[in-house]
């Protein structure tokens, strides 16, 4: 069972907003998962969709495999490093403002 990866790093949304995408396409075929982050409304989904196609692509030219015959093996969102800002706030205070980010892996594999 041969498999190919790609990681896409640093992207501006949360883990956990894209962890929702994420767990759409696990386990199924590279064309099912690609049709469902398509229609997806997610803004992740869009996001995951690159990665999947750049997954894709590894595997035809790596691996010399057909995208009919490919299964999505894993997906993972981790934690990126956090932006972190302040917004000001009553009576001269301050509020921190997190702005999140994320690291995509995904690995598919042929059947």
């Amino acid at each position: 069972m041969q498999s190919a990866l790609a990681k896409t790093k640093y992207v501006r949304i949360s883990p956990r907003k894209a962890r929702l995408a994420a767990a759409l396409i696990r386990g199924k075929s590279v064309e099912v998962a690609s049709t469902q982050l398509m229609f997806s409304k997610l803004r992740g989904g869009a996001l995951l969709k690159k990665t999947l196609d750049a997954a894709v692509a590894n595997a035809e030219t790596q691996l010399n495999v057909q995208r009919r015959d490919l299964v999505v093996k894993e997906v993972r969102v981790d934690a990126g490093p956090t932006l972190k800002r302040a917004k000001p706030k009553n009576k001269g205070g301050s509020h921190p403002i997190m702005k999140r980010t994320s690291h995509f892996t995904i690995v598919v594999a042929s059947e």
